[in-house]
């Protein structure tokens, strides 16, 4: 089976990125022999819309399942919509959510486990004069 890992790094040993759009890397893992290939992930930077981007590039690669630590509604409805299964809550090493994986201790999610733009690295405050009542 392939599943797609965000991860902060191209190999086995890096992070699991808690980010889904704006991670910097995808493994694709092949759970039965270990072998993998990375794919960077080409939307991290973009202005918007990563969540959906970053959905299509791990849905032509032709995975069976994502796992990451969270993901927002936009991404999960187009994984969702290509029959792809999501896990999120995953930490450690890409190695370690590939074996926590294989072992069924991560959770399939039903549903977007954190807003959009969480990825965003904003505080999320106007940065707007308001008013003063």
């Amino acid at each position: 089976m392939k599943i797609g890992i965000s991860a902060t790094g191209e190999d086995l040993n890096a992070q699991v990125d808690p980010r889904f759009g704006r991670c910097q890397y995808f493994l694709i893992v092949d759970t039965e022999t270990m072998g993998f290939e990375s794919i960077s992930n080409e939307s991290a930077m973009t202005s918007g819309g990563a969540g959906i981007q970053a959905a299509q590039t791990i849905a032509k690669a032709g995975v069976d399942a994502m796992v990451t630590g969270n993901m927002g509604p936009n991404a999960f409805q187009t994984l969702s919509a290509a029959g792809i299964r999501i896990f999120t809550g995953a930490t450690g090493k890409v190695s370690e959510a590939v074996e926590q994986y294989k072992r069924g201790e991560l959770q399939e999610t039903k549903g977007a486990s954190v807003n959009s733009h969480f990825g965003m690295g904003g505080t999320g405050r106007s940065f707007g004069r308001g008013r003063n009542l």
